[in-house]
């Protein structure tokens, strides 16, 4: 047994679960969120808990077992209380601004790089314009925009410059030997 799947998922009192076959909606006060699971594997809702069930212990009905589990927990914990990562940029002359919706970032390009959000994501910057936080119901998709947002400038070894989560822990580099005094 999946020491994952077969724990249940509590259902907070303020949000609601709607299971129709393999598609599940959860809807809370951050937001709603709608996957279909594998067809196989079974969930219901029994006394405010989510359990999911595999119907054989074959290979494939286990690996999907857990993931099935994580997946509405996630769901569950997105539309009640929401996910956020954190960014930090370090460089002298780097900085971010919000503009409306959009994210400009000045990281030593000789142009401002824009970046538009994705429906159900909320970006914003702190008054020292080096902290950026993302925000969002989808814990997939807060990940994934932090991650592009990284990917503009990631963090080099040498001086550490570039965008780093919040506790990142940066390998740095020795630079050049060669100089003595």
């Amino acid at each position: 047994m999946s020491r994952i799947g077969k724990m249940p998922i509590p259902v907070p009192p303020d949000v609601q679960v709607t299971i129709r076959g393999p598609e599940v909606t959860v809807k809370g006060p951050r937001g709603e969120l709608t996957r279909t699971l594998h067809r196989d594997i079974s969930v219901r809702l029994e006394d405010n808990e989510l359990v999911v069930a595999r119907p054989t212990d074959h290979r494939l009905h286990r690996s999907l077992h857990g993931l099935s589990r994580a997946l509405l927990a996630n769901m569950v914990q997105g539309v009640h209380e929401g996910f956020r990562k954190e960014l930090e940029i370090q460089g002298v002359g780097y900085r971010a601004q919000s503009e409306g919706d959009n994210l400009i970032l000045s990281l030593g390009y000789s142009h401002p790089v824009q970046i538009a959000p994705p429906p159900g994501i909320t970006l914003s910057v702190d008054k020292s314009y080096r902290n950026i936080t993302v925000e969002g119901v989808d814990k997939e998709l807060v990940g994934r925009v932090a991650a592009e947002i990284r990917a503009v400038r990631k963090p080099e070894p040498y001086k550490g410059k570039g965008i780093r989560y919040v506790g990142e822990h940066v390998r740095r580099k020795a630079g050049k030997a060669g100089k003595i005094g």
